[in-house]
């Protein structure tokens, strides 16, 4: 009973952080992205050694996986697409969690409090199978739904180019990573845009884009930090 209404307050808590999430392209500026060429980066290790050479990037969710050594081992062992959060990402997370909290009454709350069964839930959805980078999803204007690799969760992804000048091949590339909550009305999905995306790993094939809050709010958890948190109260 008590993971269900975990898991029923993950859901209600990710509205209200995914409309801070819609900035996301409205906070890039052109000049950021001056002279930026769509390429796939290619990393000579598997998903999770590249994650673990990210330092000061990925600690908090190299922490979660920890915590669930069959996810972590899935992105050494299988083909899989990962959307990763940034520590950046947590840290917003937590601190924002742990303000409403404190305006509640409670203590803090961190990562390691969290319930492992609604981690793994969670943490499942942003790891999808197979390996497919942004080419695999361009030529789907409605995008593609995808299942999570334990529990066949649902996701939606849809391809977007983002519009700016000094670009080489046209524009960066990002995608849309979405959660339907079970509705065919795309209103009422629960969206994410992704950036630093087409990172391939030649050591079991893997993929990897980044959850990441807005350049002009730095502070913006994604929803999935935001989810592992609300879910732990």
């Amino acid at each position: 009973m008590m993971i269900y209404k975990n898991i029923e307050g993950y859901f209600k808590s990710l509205t209200l952080l995914l409309i801070v999430l819609s900035f996301l392209t409205a906070c890039e500026k052109d000049s950021i992205y001056h002279d930026y060429e769509n390429t796939i980066k290619e990393y000579d290790g598997t998903a999770l050694q590249y994650l673990q050479a990210q330092k000061n990037t990925f600690d908090s969710l190299l922490f979660v996986l920890d915590r669930l050594p069959d996810l972590k081992d899935s992105l050494n062992k299988k083909d899989v697409t990962v959307f990763a959060p940034t520590n950046q990402s947590f840290q917003a997370a937590i601190k924002n969690l742990n303000i409403e909290r404190k305006a509640q009454g409670k203590g803090a709350m961190y990562l390691k409090d969290c319930d492992l069964s609604v981690l793994d839930i969670l943490t499942s959805r942003y790891i999808l199978r197979g390996t497919r980078t942004t080419d695999s999803y361009a030529p789907f204007a409605d995008g593609l739904n995808l299942t999570s690799i334990k529990y066949a969760y649902p996701m939606h992804i849809q391809y977007n180019k983002l519009n700016a000048s000094g670009f080489v091949g046209g524009g960066p590339q990002s995608i849309i990573f979405s959660d339907p909550k079970g509705s065919i009305f795309e209103k009422n999905w629960e969206n994410a845009n992704t950036n630093a995306v087409n990172i391939k790993t030649l050591i079991v094939g893997a993929a990897l884009a980044f959850l990441a809050p807005p350049i002009c709010a730095q502070d913006t958890p994604t929803p999935y930090e935001h989810a592992i948190t609300d879910g732990a109260q």
